[in-house]
């Protein structure tokens, strides 16, 4: 099933490029640094590497906690973070800079994928909320890398996508070690499309434990008060 989902993959690249191209007419960000979503890094090679992918803003603004964390905790320990799109790039730049590689993750054919193992060679991956890839996986199972979709989220929708598909559905989520899930509802949902009962936990939304800014505590007391 993945070979025939590779082969699909390959055939509709094209016309991916024609979309992003599109889009590059409102978001120039969309028509630069192409090589690198074809696994074409300019960066020197890097080694044992903790790899965190964010596919857009949203989620990235989630994650950043997360990362200032474990800069904290290994502060020797070389960090890559990942996304999709512009808008997502220009804020890891923006709130991370040059404290972690960054760059965009490749599409998931099985060649973009080798050469994005071989130049990060992670010893640990973790991605945000919802991002399914079957060669990205399996690459990753392959190679022993541990891998874990954090602050899992799956709408009712994209539970009846994915099981139009669930064989390699199935097949995918076998390659991860775990899922930690942001609602009972999230985790019955990546059971229903064929997670094992043991592979998914319930640990609640990361973005309810980020720290709330002074001036946020501030401005609720002085409501707080007034009331």
């Amino acid at each position: 099933m993945r070979k025939l989902y590779s082969l699909l993959f390959y055939i509709i690249l094209p016309f991916i490029f024609l979309r992003i191209t599109w889009r590059g007419l409102k978001v120039r960000g969309y028509l630069h640094r192409w090589n690198e979503r074809l696994g074409y890094y300019r960066t020197p090679p890097i080694a044992n590497s903790l790899w965190l992918h964010a596919v857009s803003v949203g989620e990235a603004e989630a994650m950043f906690p997360l990362v200032k964390k474990l800069q904290e905790r290994y502060p020797q320990q070389a960090i890559v973070v990942t996304c999709t799109t512009p808008t997502g790039s220009a804020r890891v730049q923006a709130v991370l800079g040059a404290s972690v590689n960054h760059v965009y993750l490749p599409y998931d054919t099985p060649g973009a994928v080798q050469r994005f193992f071989r130049q990060f060679k992670p010893k640990l991956a973790v991605i945000m909320e919802t991002e399914l890839w079957p060669n990205l996986f399996a690459t990753c199972k392959a190679s022993s890398i541990p891998l874990c979709i954090i602050n899992a989220r799956l709408s009712p929708k994209s539970v009846q996508r994915y099981q139009k598909v669930s064989a390699l559905v199935r097949s995918t989520l076998a390659d991860v070690d775990l899922i930690a899930a942001q609602s009972s509802f999230d985790k019955e949902r990546f059971l229903s499309i064929g997670a094992a009962e043991g592979q998914v936990k319930f640990v609640g939304n990361i973005k309810f434990d980020i720290p709330p800014m002074d001036a946020l505590i501030e401005a609720g007391l002085a409501i707080k008060n007034r009331l």
